[in-house]
Formats: C-alpha cells, structure tokens, sequence
C-alpha cells in the first residue's frame, strides 16, 4: 500500500460519501446505548456526519492514518473469513478510536465498535473487512459528535487554578 496525498483525498471522498450507510448505523448505535444507559442523545444527520468527518481529516497527520486504516479494511480479506478475525477487528477498532480524536473519547470508540459491530453484517461478495469498516466509521463519528450529557458543558474534575 502506498498512500500519498492524493490516496488521502480519496478515502477521504470515499468515507463522505458512505453516508447513507453509516448514518443509520450511528443512529442504531446511539438509540442502543442510550436505552441502556438510559438518556436521550440525539441522532445525526448527513451534515453531523459530514462535519465528523471533515473535522477528522482536517489534521495531516491523523488523516494519513485514516487514510491508510480505511484502505487497509477495504481491502483487506481472509478465506474463510474467521483466520482474519483478529486483524480486522483490531484495525476497524482503531479506525474507530482516531476518528474519534483523543481521549477519553478514543478508548469510548475502541468500546462502541464493538457495539456497533454487532448490528452490522457485510453482504455477500463484500471483503472480510466491510462490515467492520462500517462499525468503525459509525463508533468513532458518534463519538465525536456531541449529544452525551456527560460532554455538555464544563468537567466537574476540572480544577481550577
């Protein structure tokens, strides 16, 4: 894999435009965990998710990894699939974790992909690595976005000085 400027750009426009399958991906997501942690965090739209993914690939830096994860998973297949297992778990949930950004929210997304793993299955004929392409993208721009009471507004452990 060679990854250049141009590859970035690429991914880049690849990832905008899977929308339509990511969005209701993140909404499911964030629908599940709020039942279970009982809250309301609102869903997204196709411009939430635009604004997520630009504001990922804005920073040079993180958006060649991106870049280089997204390819990867794309691309990436194993006979039999489950050989494969390990490897394309770990990059969808390291995919997820860097579009999140820093922590607390990148290990919040390496946790959430699996959550959103469970609700997706790569259609016949997909690569091994789809499926968990689509979680990733779903954990990490979900992650990103605000809506979780716990991000509005000011830190109780913050200390002041």
């Amino acid at each position: 894999m060679r990854v250049t400027p141009a590859v970035v750009a690429d991914e880049y426009e690849w990832v905008r435009g899977r929308a339509d399958v990511v969005i209701p991906l993140v909404n499911e997501t964030r629908a599940h965990l709020s039942e279970q942690f009982g809250v309301d965090v609102p869903g997204i739209d196709a411009a939430d998710y635009h604004e997520a993914v630009d504001a990922a690939f804005a920073d040079g830096d993180r958006a060649v990894n991106l870049a280089a994860l997204v390819g990867l998973l794309r691309d990436l297949d194993v006979a039999d699939d489950y050989p494969g297992f390990v490897v394309d778990e770990f990059l969808g949930r390291e995919l997820a974790a860097m579009l999140a950004g820093d922590q607390p929210l990148r290990l919040l997304a390496e946790a959430t992909f699996h959550v959103a793993d469970v609700h997706t299955h790569g259609d016949p004929g997909e690569t091994a690595g789809a499926d968990d392409l689509d979680a990733a993208l779903a954990a990490g721009v979900q992650t990103r976005l605000s809506g979780w009471p716990w991000t509005e507004g000011e830190s109780p452990f913050a200390l002041e000085r």
